[in-house]
C-alpha cells in the first residue's frame, strides 16, 4: 500500500517543523551564559578550583554531584545521587532550594528558562577545556 503524493507532501510540511524545532532548540548561547555566570555565579564559584563558599565547576559536566575533594557538601547534596548534565543543571538552576530541600547553594535561582539554558551552555563548553583546571 502506497501513500499518495499529496498525503506525504503533507505529512512531510506538517512534521518538518516539528522536527526542526526538536533539533537544537535547548542550545544556549554560551557567550551571553559566560556573562551571566560573571555576574551570578563567580562571586562564589570559579571555573578552575573551589573556593571556601563553592566548589569549582571546572569539568562538571559528567562528574556526580557532591564529589569536588575537599568541599564540605550539604548532606543533601552528596545523598542527591545526582550526575550533572543538561537535565540535573536545568532542574537544580530553576530553584535549589526547592529541588535540593537541604542544600547550602545561597542562589535563589534563574526563573528564566533562557537564562538558564545560556549558563549551562557555558558550563558545557567550559567543561571540554581541561585547561580550565587547576592542576
Amino acid at each position: 500500500m502506497s501513500v499518495p503524493k499529496l498525503n506525504r507532501s503533507w505529512l512531510l510540511a506538517c512534521a518538518l517543523p516539528l522536527v526542526l524545532s526538536a533539533c537544537g532548540s535547548k542550545g544556549g548561547d554560551a557567550a551571553r551564559g559566560r556573562e551571566l555566570y560573571t555576574k551570578e555565579c563567580a562571586a562564589c564559584h570559579s571555573l578552575s578550583a573551589s573556593t571556601e563558599n563553592a566548589p569549582m565547576h571546572c569539568g562538571l559536566f559528567g562528574r556526580k554531584a557532591g564529589t569536588v575533594p575537599g568541599f564540605p557538601y550539604s548532606e543533601a547534596m552528596r545523598a542527591s545521587g545526582w550526575v550533572w548534565n543538561e537535565q540535573t543543571l536545568d532542574e537544580f538552576l530553576t530553584a535549589p532550594y526547592l529541588t535540593l530541600p537541604g542544600t547550602i547553594m545561597g542562589f535563589p535561582g534563574f526563573s528564566q528558562e533562557a537564562d538558564r539554558r545560556d549558563v549551562i551552555a557555558y558550563l558545557q563548553e567550559s567543561s571540554k577545556d581541561p585547561s580550565q583546571c587547576k592542576k
